[in-house]
């Protein structure tokens, strides 16, 4: 039987709300850092074209909450979805793209589990059902990142928003692909146990 999803108990944890601020503060923190000093380590990096990209779930989740009247706010989907971003942003920021150059496959793998978890977190709080929600996640982390590919494609190709420093290959294409959609399938298999329904039992 399903008795509600977990999800909105760790919505109503102050300890969400905490951790959604943090996380979205840094964020804007971090592109105000990035595009007002502009480090070195930022160079052709295209922060100006990623800021309205990234800093997007930092407006759009607090509207469409309030639009929808959804109760408790969705702090554990709000975190998750800009978890990513802050990653990736202070991955750049800091140059730790650069230092390490295996950053780049961690960081596919890891942000594509809190993606992931994003998109069970917002739909566990209006659809209380397992059932192929594992496939479900991992089908969104898979087309997630071959589009993101694609966006990542066509800017290096005009150098839009100063992205000349993006020196993609296949290889490299193929392997973000690869290690996105497994953590994606990671990020669904600990998503659907963590924030869906509860079993409490089955006939």
């Amino acid at each position: 039987m399903n008795h509600g999803s977990h999800v909105l108990d760790v919505d109503r944890h102050p300890s969400t709300r905490i951790a959604n601020i943090a996380v979205k503060c840094a964020l804007i923190v971090s592109f105000v850092i990035a595009i007002g000093f502009e480090p070195s380590t930022v160079e052709g990096k295209a922060m100006g074209f990623r800021a309205p990209l990234f800093l997007a779930p930092v407006v759009v989740v607090p509207v469409l909450a309030r639009l929808r009247r959804w109760d408790p706010y969705p702090h554990t989907a709000d975190a998750l979805l800009a978890a990513p971003f802050l990653i990736d942003t202070l991955g750049n920021l800091l140059g730790i793209y650069d230092e390490y150059p295996r950053t780049d496959d961690v960081l596919h793998a890891l942000n594509w589990v809190l993606l992931v978890g994003a998109f069970h977190a917002f739909r566990f709080r209006n659809v209380p059902d397992r059932r192929d929600a594992t496939l479900l996640g991992y089908g969104f982390g898979a087309i997630t990142i071959v589009w993101w590919e694609i966006l990542e494609w066509a800017v290096s190709e005009d150098g839009f928003g100063g992205a000349g420093g993006l020196a993609l290959t296949y290889e490299d294409t193929v392997g973000d692909l690869f290690l996105s959609s497994t953590g994606g399938l990671i990020g669904s298999i600990i998503a659907v146990r963590w924030l869906g329904p509860r079993l409490h039992g089955r006939r």
